[in-house]
């Protein structure tokens, strides 16, 4: 029997509509990338632009793996006491020239950090997905 047939099925995939607008609702999700035989977890914020999502880095691994176009997730989630969402967006990174880069200050993209974070790259995802969950907690 497919899950669609159970009523009361606690899990709901989310529509790419659905899934979009609540990455506009967030600042803070997960990005997990592999540079090589590592693989990297990190918390950061980011802004919505149009179809994409943008992030504020320095020199680093973030940066280096947007040089690799290396495969990417990039994940947020919320909950409360009856309900809770994840949306996963995959794909490539790729750095924003100067003057791209421009636009995300334009858009309100600034560090949560006081470190130097000069570098803007872009999360154009492949694909984006997201699950809703009924909890039964108590």
């Amino acid at each position: 029997m497919p899950i669609s047939e159970f009523t009361d099925w606690p899990v709901d995939e989310l529509s790419l509509e659905e899934s979009w607008e609540l990455l506009g609702t967030q600042e803070l999700g997960r990005l997990a990338y592999r540079l090589v035989d590592e693989v990297f977890i990190v918390p950061l914020n980011y802004t919505v632009d149009g179809r994409r999502l943008l992030f504020r880095t320095g020199s680093g691994s973030k940066l280096l793996a947007a040089a690799l176009q290396s495969d990417v997730a990039f994940e947020i989630d919320w909950y409360d006491e009856r309900t809770a969402w994840s949306v996963v967006a995959r794909g490539h990174l790729r750095k924003l020239s100067d003057v791209e880069a421009r636009r995300a200050d334009s858009l309100g993209l600034t560090s949560w950090l006081p470190t130097p974070k000069d570098d803007v790259i872009a999360l154009q995802p492949e694909a984006v997905t997201g699950r809703r969950f009924r909890l039964q907690r108590s």
